[in-house]
């Protein structure tokens, strides 16, 4: 992915930002392997370029890249207020009936691929399954560097760790952030770093890993814009996901602000749920791209999450949206075990706040609405219905002739109303004139006697 120098900033060591990362992942990768030892799932990660064209193998093994430009040192210090994104919405009201618990209380589990999630910060420490955390990594030097757990609980970066608490983060005193679905599972997957030596393979490795896992949702903020083969081993691993009734949400990118409509991948694969940045006017962020592919849009700017080692700083991108929908998805199959996953995703889709009654490429069907996409609930739907006007079901009027002037009959009208007015004038004249000759004449005779 490239980012804008002016989103560009140099930042403490063990703070590397996502733009750092997205820097050094611009280098191709060499062959994977695509093995994995244990469960395999499918996974990805994060938005990137779009600039290549034309289809590439698997031996080219695009990069995928991170989505992100904030800027922390590690620990950091908690935020007091309650973020703009969570004042939006009615807390209690979407936790009516779960945060993340199903009616067997049993946790939702949300698999995060990316960076590695840190469960050192207070708030995650809950909130992340160990059990079935993963590192993926591909032999050879450009490997990911080995974390010191292999858990994938280790997070030099720091954006898998942002992305996790916007899904999950436990409420903690003395700070108004909390995440999504605050009673969620997430499983850890680490398969990528600020050097970018995750690449598509390692993502499809991830997925098919978290699949194994029983992940109900998979969260990818990471994505590539070079196109696949065909059946690429990404694309089997995200239709494998689907298969398993496994809700898959990733970013759609970064690189809106050059104006170019392109695809990101994995959001652009049919089932994917893919989303954009929107701002706190409900209005697509100026870098969030655009494309017939984003389904919706959700908080991207000024996103407060958590970091590794403790607290929290503030992060933009689509790398921090499509968390938010993840943990939206996360309660909806928590309160609604039995959905489909494409039930689901066409949930959040049909509760969304549009402008304009139809899909469009900046936000989709809308900036997602947690609240609606949790009360509006009745049955499960498979797509979306566009709302009716009130009176769509009435015959519109025939339209009335228009004229630049008078029409023949309102000049009929005009000239007989003239008509009537001078013979008015006439006989009011006549008469005028003969009380005066009568006068005349009565005053000569009086005269003449």
């Amino acid at each position: 992915m490239r980012i804008p120098d002016h989103m560009r900033r140099a930042i403490k060591p063990f703070a590397l930002s996502a733009a750092a990362a997205l820097t050094a992942m611009t280098a191709a990768a060499g062959p994977t392997s695509d093995s994995a030892t244990g469960p395999t799932s499918d996974s990805a990660t994060g938005p990137t370029s779009d600039s290549a064209t034309g289809p590439t193998s698997d031996s080219a093994r695009p990069n995928p890249s991170l989505a992100g430009s904030g800027e922390c040192s590690y620990p950091a210090k908690q935020i007091k207020g309650t973020p703009w994104a969570l004042q939006r919405v009615m807390l209690d009201q979407l936790w009516e009936d779960t945060k993340g618990l199903d009616p067997k209380g049993r946790p939702v589990r949300v698999a995060v691929i990316d960076t590695g999630v840190d469960n050192t910060n207070r708030q995650l420490k809950d909130a992340v399954d160990t059990t079935y955390g993963k590192e993926v990594r591909k032999p050879g030097k450009k490997s990911l560097s080995k974390g010191k757990k292999g858990d994938g609980t280790d997070d030099s970066v720091g954006h898998g760790t942002k992305v996790a608490g916007i899904i999950a983060a436990r409420p903690h005193s003395g700070t108004g952030f909390v995440g999504i679905a605050p009673e969620a599972k997430i499983i850890p997957i680490r398969q990528n770093d600020e050097k970018g030596s995750g690449t598509t393979d390692t993502m499809a490795t991830a997925i098919n890993w978290a699949v194994s896992a029983k992940a109900r949702v998979i969260n990818i903020s990471q994505d590539t814009v070079k196109p696949l083969q065909a059946n690429s081993k990404l694309q089997q691993a995200v239709e494998n996901a689907l298969k398993a009734d496994v809700v898959v949400v990733a970013s759609a990118g970064n690189d809106g602000l050059d104006g170019n409509v392109k695809k990101t991948y994995p959001a652009a694969y049919d089932g994917v749920l893919a989303v954009g940045a929107s701002d706190r006017n409900n209005e697509r962020a100026a870098f969030s791209q655009s494309g017939d592919f984003v389904d919706v849009a959700a908080p991207g700017v000024e996103m407060v999450s958590t970091v590794p080692k403790g607290g929290q700083c503030v992060d933009n991108g689509t790398s921090f949206s499509a968390p938010y929908v993840a943990g939206v998805a996360a309660l909806i199959r928590a309160k609604h075990p039995d959905w489909k996953q494409n039930e689901v995703v066409a949930q959040i889709e049909q509760t969304a706040e549009r402008a304009v009654n139809h899909h469009d490429r900046f936000i989709g069907w809308g900036v997602v609405d947690p609240v609606r996409a949790l009360t509006e609930d009745e049955s499960p739907i498979d797509h979306v219905t566009l709302d009716k006007g009130a009176a769509d079901d009435v015959a519109a009027p025939d339209p009335a002739p228009m004229t630049l002037g008078e029409t023949p009959q309102e000049r009929k009208e005009r000239l007989a109303t003239y008509a009537v007015g001078a013979a008015a004038v006439s006989v009011a004249g006549i008469a005028g004139l003969a009380a005066v000759l009568n006068e005349r004449r009565r005053r000569r005779s009086a005269e003449a006697e």
